[in-house]
């Protein structure tokens, strides 16, 4: 007996939802290659770029609502970007999908992007000084950043089709994009308070625990008086089971890194004064052993290096002082 096939429905990607819910609304025939690169308001119109503004704030408006989410705060700041991301789950798309202001008009969802992409955009310009790079269709447009890692632009309206497609839906990965593309590399780390002097010598680890970390950093690095609720814990600690631990201060002297390998990896945790910051796991052999250390680029900025190998083949990885 023939078995009947199981229909299974064609999975939302970014590419789908792209086809299938904004290309049509280009005009016939467009070259999304000259869309993407074409200037649509080169004379620097301050009334364009105020209707951009609004539509953004229309969002801020509107969004809370639409998401189920009426306290939602979208005040413009890297934070609200953290606050909307984990509302993007796939229960607020299919309502999205639901709901048009007329029929035959697109769903609300096509109208919450295009306003969101503004929105991110928006937050860029406000709270990281970027620039505003305008195109036609509007959900097209870019922003310019420039930092210590140079100047680069960023593409909202793919964060958001990538953001809300069935590969990373309910993630988060909205803010993980606005962290990694934005605000790390604008980050002001030059800032932070000098945790130590830059040439401090702060000891390696064997086997470390917790408790031989904290004993560490008492004794060796006193200025900080607390690792912060989001270092793990003692007991996650623990059970990450550190062959080594060797601190690396950076920054001169506002960082230390606590640089370990565990069973499969390297971890590096960032902590400043004010405790931890952040931290990376990269996926490493234990043989050669993994090394860590401290480069400049052409324009004098101190860069932290990582060599390791992987699966055999070596690798290696740079990323500026105050990390990813």
């Amino acid at each position: 007996m023939k078995k009947l096939q199981v229909y299974k429905p064609a999975r939302l990607d970014a590419e789908r939802l792209f086809r299938e819910q904004f290309l049509p609304l280009y005009p016939p025939g467009s070259d999304l290659g000259v869309i993407r690169r074409t200037d649509a308001n080169p004379a620097k119109n301050p009334a364009s770029l105020s209707a951009i503004e609004e539509t953004a704030e229309l969002f801020a408006k509107l969004a809370p609502d639409a998401l189920g989410a009426p306290d939602l705060d979208l005040d413009f700041t890297d934070a609200s970007v953290h606050r909307l991301a984990p509302l993007l789950t796939a229960e607020a798309r299919d309502r999205l999908f639901e709901k048009r202001a007329a029929p035959g008009e697109p769903p609300l969802f096509v109208h919450f992007v295009i306003h969101g992409v503004l929105y991110l955009a928006a937050c860029a310009v406000r709270t990281r000084g970027a620039t505003w790079l305008v195109r036609s269709p509007l959900w097209e447009s870019r922003v310019r950043l420039e930092g210590k890692a140079g100047v680069w632009e960023i593409a909202p309206f793919s964060w958001w089709l990538r953001a809300l497609s069935d590969d990373e839906i309910g993630r988060s990965t909205l803010a993980d994009r606005y962290r990694t593309h934005v605000e790390e590399p604008t980050l002001d780390a030059e800032s932070w308070a000098r945790v130590c002097e830059p040439d401090r010598r702060l000891p390696r680890l064997s086997r470390p625990r917790y408790d031989t970390l904290v004993k560490l950093l008492q004794t060796h690095l006193p200025e900080v008086t607390d690792l912060g609720e989001h270092f793990p814990s003692p007991q996650r600690f623990d059970e990450l089971a550190f062959k080594w631990l060797a601190p690396h201060v950076v920054g001169d002297g506002r960082a230390v890194v606590l640089f370990g390998l565990a069973e499969k990896g390297v971890h590096l945790y960032w902590i400043t004064k004010a405790g931890f910051a952040k931290a990376l796991f990269f996926e490493a052999d234990a043989v050669p052993e993994p090394q860590l250390s401290k480069e400049k680029t052409a324009d004098g900025t101190e860069t932290i290096v990582l060599l390791a190998s992987r699966d055999g083949a070596p690798v290696r990885h740079e990323m500026l002082w105050w990390g990813p």
